[in-house]
């Protein structure tokens, strides 16, 4: 493959996020033309796209792929077919689309928010939720999202009022149930950001007052402190284990009684705050000429 056509992955925009998620990928995109690379800005789920004539596709920003789940299967799928190389790799990013994948690493022994899952088609148990993660407020949130949608911070009694629209939501998708994580509005979420396994910066999200979604398109503000080694280490392991092969991983957790509980492992379309660290859009680009190098593995 000598000069191999690349697709960067965006959404048809509705104004959903910031021009400061808006803009990282318009500079991605400007500086990976200016390196030579054969590359044009694409929509995941633009019918009129010929996907036969690309040889790479990079999922930087599909960003609305969990509210079309379906539709970005079938697109994976038909990229599979078509032999298209995937950054990250399909099977990855099936994994990690479901947050089932959170109860699998829980299982290996990664520090993990402790969760209920809430099965598509059953009800929301009040009670027995909160007996069994024993919380007073909880975080419900789909298995499959992303943004914060259909996202709710509960005590048990507003759970209560709000169960008849919470099954209903239920009806059509799964939801997982996860103690409400005091330190998150207290010191912040950490994301700590890797291409191709190698450490590359990190940022403090705060969430504004009153406020527990850390987002920046919410409200949230975001801070570039020296992580403290022993959670950069932690995440690190945590890419080692579970993001082999990925061009680009972020870790998202909190840090409770001294060590770092994951919240997110994103391996799909994080955001990268490559504009908060010198040097990052550089680093994205020499990992992805590294990825570029590579024998091609295994699409499945």
């Amino acid at each position: 493959m000598n000069t191999p056509q690349i697709a960067l992955i965006t959404y048809k925009s509705e104004g959903n996020y910031t021009s400061v998620s808006e803009e990282e990928n318009s500079t991605l995109l400007h500086l990976l033309s200016q390196k030579g690379l054969n590359i044009s800005l694409e929509i995941w789920d633009d019918p009129a796209v010929d996907w036969a004539k690309y040889d790479v596709v990079l999922l930087k920003a599909p960003w609305d792929y969990f509210e079309k789940i379906n539709a970005f299967y079938a697109w994976l799928n038909k990229l599979e077919q078509l032999e298209v190389r995937v950054l990250n790799p399909i099977k990855t990013v099936r994994w990690n689309a479901d947050k089932r994948y959170l109860l699998e690493l829980q299982e290996k022994g990664v520090g993990v928010v402790p969760t209920f899952w809430l099965e598509q088609g059953t009800s929301l148990n009040v009670a027995a939720v909160f007996e069994q993660l024993q919380a007073s407020k909880l975080i419900l949130k789909p298995a499959v999202s992303g943004a914060a949608k259909n996202t709710f911070a509960l005590t048990e009694a507003e759970a209560q009022d709000k169960a008849a629209s919470i099954d209903a939501l239920l009806q059509q998708e799964s939801f997982l149930a996860q103690p409400f994580v005091p330190e998150v509005q207290a010191k912040g979420e950490w994301s700590f950001l890797f291409f191709n396994g190698e450490y590359s910066h990190t940022v403090l999200k705060t969430a504004k007052p009153g406020d527990f979604r850390v987002q920046h398109f919410f409200g949230g503000t975001v801070h570039t402190p020296e992580p403290p080694a022993h959670l950069l280490e932690t995440a690190h392991n945590i890419v080692d284990n579970y993001a082999q092969g990925c061009l680009y991983a972020r870790v998202d957790g909190v840090e409770v009684n001294g060590e770092l509980v994951l919240m997110e492992l994103e391996l799909i379309e994080p955001f990268l705050f490559m504009a908060t660290s010198e040097g990052a859009f550089e680093r994205y680009y020499e990992a992805l000429l590294t990825q570029l190098q590579l024998p091609e593995a295994s699409i499945a």
